[in-house]
């Protein structure tokens, strides 16, 4: 599209290298694939001096990451007015609803807000209380009503940003997360990535990369191995992540006798998780609750690798015209043991890793998710 390149204020929530998560890794690669597509940032995060060099100095950090919420608010304010006042043109643009309650009121020529999930909601299945649930309900509903513009991953975020917080159709816009294709490209084969990891070679292999909480549904797929290994013998079921459920969800493992069908890796390295992604047969995403794109199933078409998912939130968007087998019929242990036990054993019926690679390099690319963003930008400014 064309019109003067706009300027852009991204307020996030912590930086990609010290905070690993969805959020920071849209926020990392918009911040600085965003210059490409025509559009200028300034971004402000919380974290240390490094993050200004990581980012060529296109970011700075406006608080410790160890600060308290009142201090990294005060800190999101003045740095983003500081920022204002050199850029009285800019649109304001917030990732995450606490700061974006701190730029309320702020001189800006929009106010944008990028919707990665309800902060309340995840509160709740996380088993908060119910004040902590009432109160961030309150600042959501503030800052998504007063925003001039919601970006959102899904249909169903749209939806939910519409029915739960009241914010008008009209001004909700749909553009999904990506993946670094150039990343994946020139993965070794299968064996050769499960060599290189210290895999099984000839195993039917199952990797799934999650925060290990209770709303991810990791328990379902630990719950789902006992009748998986009934029907795909000597299948090994791979865990990528880290979380509070760590402990409970490697007990439950021992208690169903599962031995070495599951293996748990803790946190996998950027450097080997591509890697991690082509040494698997099959990727499985197990959510029960608020997942609104998961970031891993372009990561795994983009090595090639295809994907079941859960029912559950925009998940079924991220398949859905690449293959709607894709999409397990529940969030059941049951129909994911089902589900992974067909798809293995059966892998005809799903899309080829040349097919998969094609699909999210088409779709998900982040130069393409950019230039989708620089143009919704370049309209509200």
């Amino acid at each position: 599209m064309g019109g003067a390149a706009p300027f852009t204020i991204q307020v996030g929530s912590g930086w990609h290298n010290a905070r690993p998560g969805g959020l920071e890794r849209l926020f990392h690669e918009l911040t600085q694939r965003l210059p490409a597509a025509g559009v200028g940032v300034r971004g402000l995060v919380v974290g240390d001096a490094s993050v200004e060099e990581e980012s060529g100095a296109r970011v700075r950090a406006f608080a410790p990451a160890d600060a308290s919420m009142l201090v990294r608010l005060r800190g999101a304010r003045r740095a983003a007015r500081a920022a204002l006042r050199e850029r009285p043109d800019a649109l304001l643009v917030s990732h995450f609803a606490p700061y974006g309650l701190a730029l309320l009121g702020l001189p800006a020529r929009r106010f944008v807000v990028h919707f990665h999930g309800p902060w309340s909601g995840e509160s709740r299945a996380e088993g908060h209380g119910r004040m902590s649930f009432a109160a961030r309900r309150a600042v959501e509903r503030l800052v998504y009503r007063r925003a001039d513009a919601c970006v959102v991953l899904s249909r169903a975020f749209r939806d939910l940003l519409q029915h739960d917080f009241g914010v008008a159709a009209e001004r909700i816009h749909i553009i999904p997360g990506g993946v670094n294709v150039e990343r994946f490209a020139g993965l070794p084969d299968r064996r050769a990535a499960r060599r290189a990891l210290g895999w099984p070679e000839d195993a039917p292999t199952v990797l799934t990369v999650r925060r290990l909480v209770r709303r991810t549904g990791v328990d379902r797929l630990i719950d789902a191995v006992p009748a998986l290994r009934a029907q795909v013998p000597g299948v090994r079921v791979m865990v990528a992540g880290e979380g509070v459920e760590s402990a409970a969800l490697e007990r439950r493992a021992r208690e169903l006798g599962s031995g070495d069908a599951v293996r748990f890796l803790g946190r996998v390295p950027e450097a080997k998780l591509a890697l991690a992604y082509r040494a698997a047969d099959l990727t499985i995403v197990p959510s029960v609750a608020l997942e609104g794109f998961g970031l891993i199933v372009p990561e795994s078409l983009a090595a090639g690798t295809p994907v079941l998912v859960t029912p559950v939130g925009g998940l079924p968007e991220t398949v859905e015209e690449l293959a709607p087998a894709l999409v397990l019929r529940d969030a059941s242990p049951a129909a994911i043991a089902e589900g992974l036990a067909r798809a293995l054993t059966r892998p005809a019926e799903l899309p080829d890793a040349a097919t998969c690679a094609a699909f999210a390099k088409a779709r998900y690319d982040w130069d393409v998710v950019a230039r989708r963003t620089a143009d919704l930008y370049r309209r509200l400014a």
